[in-house]
This record gives structure tokens, C-alpha cells and sequence, in this order.
């Protein structure tokens, strides 16, 4: 809309300084975004923008900006403004994103987990995207960081904010970490249902192919991604689950109504995307690695009580909140455990 508005009238400032009536018959058409008020409204709402982003290192990147992300640009309903925390390129030679259900299961993770590594250590000029949600979106994230891969979350809010709270070391480590917050609102945007389906586009045209982990068959944000994917002309991807398992429903429907590849492993997407990957090395794990006593205990707990939450963890075992959650974080990184919604873990 706004490449073709600026094609008809010229420039950004005529825009703002033509009369209603004379853009109106320019452009051929009539509506509240030509109003003097809606246009005053603009102008003033992106002066108040301005010391919000150079106080906070924001970086805006307009549509007709080189660093516009060129796969973005394709789609129609592309935004105008990003607005970006963080160094990622948006312009990676392979971009896909990786979707899924809130309340991800651990054959979900377990499979987000598996392809990022995989992924990360074949592909170069690699970039993982997605919304910072819990479930599949987080452990999108958490994979790609803990392969030193760059990793941009998308999100429905102004960059004042971050939701959901319990986010914030990890978007915190997402800029750290030459990735990049992204998001298309203003300071001062909370977030509702609304925007998360808008955020969606920009999940799914960022990528040349979205990967749906894991999703309910009635509903859901990813099946809206995987949709809006499949419109803008990108690979879209799905892992097939057993047709008893409410949250393989979705991915099941998708790869049955030829919406998605039906995907099993990174070879399944580096070969439909023809991508040029590096061999994949016969990594050797090490399949009794030695743990500490602390270790020891809460995978003893966890093999008795099949999953647990972190407080149930530190009552059980005796072992004070901060050190457990250093050593959970130690033994996920070893593949041992799988992190769940609500500071639940389970093992691998």
C-alpha cells in the first residue's frame, strides 16, 4: 500500500502536506488514512517514536531501506516501519521459521531441538524465527542460541515490553546473542489477540519456509502462519503425529490437505529446499555421562515422577532454586532433560 501510494504522489512529504482533496484525486480513492487528522495523528505519534528509539538503540528500518528484509518486501501486506533490538540479518542466505503450539509436548521439543542442532551444524548464513511464545516458539529460540545460531523473535508489542515476562532473560540473550527483537509497533502497544495474528505475516514472510512442530487441528496461531506461508509462495512444513494426539492434529491436517511437506529431519528440508548443506558428521554422544550427586538426584527424581516442576524439584531434592536452575540448564544442554510450559522439565 505504501509503495504504491508513494509511486502515485512522490514522495513522503507530499503525502503529508498535499490537501485531503488533492491526494484523494490523485491516488483515486477516498478514506480516513487521507484525512488531515489521521495524517496529523501520524505525524505526531512517530515524533514521539523518535527519543524512544535512539534512547533505547532501536533500530527502525523503513521499507525502501537496503536492510528491509527482501523476503518480506514480497508480500503484500508487508509493513511499512520495523522496528529492531538487535544485529541480526534479517537477510540471512536461509531464513525459516519455526511455529507450534503453547502447550508443546516433549516429542515436539525433542524434534525442534534435533533439527536446529542439525540445521546449525549444515547450513550456513542461518537465521531462526519466531514469536517468543512458550511452547514450540521458545524452544525454537532456546535451540538456536544454544547453537550460537543468530535467532530473531517476532512480537505482538511494542518494544517496551516484552510478553510474556517470563521471556525477558531469554530476549535478553536473543540480542546478546546477534539475534534481533522485530516487531512493527510503536512503544506503548500492549499486546491482544489481534496483533498476534498480525505478527503472524511478518513470522511467515520473513522465511523462505516455516516448519509447524506441533498444533491442535481446530485452532491456532501456527496453523495461521502455515497458511499465510503457503500464500506468500514459502515451503511450508509440518511433523506428522500419531491421529490419537491431540497436538499432532493440526500438523496431520495440514500434510493431509497438501498444505505441508510432511518433514522428519533437517534432510527432508535442506534437500526440498535445495539448499547446499555441509555432510552430516556421526556426531558420538556420550550415552552415560557422568553426573554430579545433585545431577544424579533430580534425574532420579524425574525417572520416578515422569515430570516435574522446578519448585516440586527443589523440595524433593533438597537443593536451593538458584543452583537448581543453573544445573537444569546444565543437564538440558547435555540432552538429558526437555523443558515444558510452566517450568516443567521431563527427561530426553
Amino acid at each position: 500500500m505504501a509503495s504504491r501510494i508513494l509511486d502515485l504522489i512522490g514522495s513522503e512529504q507530499e503525502f503529508f502536506t498535499l490537501s485531503e482533496a488533492t491526494l484523494s484525486a490523485r491516488l483515486g480513492l477516498k478514506g480516513r488514512i487521507l484525512s488531515d487528522d489521521y495524517r496529523r495523528d501520524i505525524l505526531r505519534k512517530a515524533q514521539e517514536e523518535i527519543p524512544f528509539v535512539e534512547n533505547n538503540h532501536i533500530r527502525p528500518i523503513y521499507f525502501t531501506d537496503e536492510a528491509y528484509p527482501h523476503r518480506l518486501l514480497e508480500c503484500d501486506d508487508a509493513p511499512a516501519m520495523l522496528f529492531t533490538l538487535g544485529n541480526a540479518d534479517l537477510n540471512a542466505t536461509h531464513v525459516i521459521s519455526i511455529v507450534g503450539t503453547r502447550n508443546a509436548t516433549a516429542y515436539g521439543i525433542n524434534f525442534i531441538n534435533h533439527l536446529v542442532d542439525d540445521l546449525a551444524s549444515r547450513i550456513d548464513s542461518l537465521l531462526i524465527v519466531s514469536g517468543l511464545a512458550m511452547g514450540c516458539d521458545i524452544a525454537a529460540h532456546r535451540r538456536a542460541l544454544h547453537n550460537s545460531i543468530p535467532t530473531a523473535a517476532v512480537v505482538a508489542h511494542g518494544l517496551d515490553t516484552i510478553y510474556p515476562a517470563e521471556h525477558r532473560n531469554y530476549a535478553a540473550d536473543i540480542v546478546r546473542s546477534n539475534g534481533a527483537i522485530v516487531t512493527d509497533y510503536i512503544h506503548g502497544t500492549r499486546p491482544h489477540r489481534g496483533n498476534f495474528l498480525a505478527r503472524n505475516r511478518i513470522v511467515a514472510g520473513l522465511a523462505d519456509a516455516a516448519i509447524v512442530a506441533e498444533s491442535a487441528a481446530d485452532r491456532g496461531g501456527a496453523l495461521h502462519t502455515a497458511r499465510l506461508a503457503m500464500l506468500y509462495n514459502r515451503d511450508v512444513f509440518a511433523l506428522p503425529g500419531r491421529t490419537s494426539d491431540h497436538f499432532s492434529g493440526g500438523c496431520n491436517k495440514l500434510i493431509k490437505n497438501n498444505i505441508a511437506h510432511l518433514v522428519e529431519s533437517a534432510d527432508d528440508i535442506i534437500r526440498a529446499m535445495n539448499w547446499k548443506a555441509h555432510p552430516a558428521e556421526g556426531l558420538q554422544q556420550q550415552l552415560f555421562p557422568e553426573l554430579s550427586p545433585t545431577q544424579q538426584a533430580v534425574i532420579d527424581h524425574l525417572r520416578q515422577h515422569g515430570e516435574s516442576t522446578t519448585n516440586a524439584l527443589a523440595a524433593a531434592t533438597g537443593i536451593a532454586i538458584g543452583q537448581l536452575m543453573a544445573l537444569l540448564v546444565e543437564l538440558e544442554f547435555q540432552g538429558l532433560l526437555l523443558p515444558l510450559p510452566g517450568a516443567r522439565y521431563r527427561l530426553a
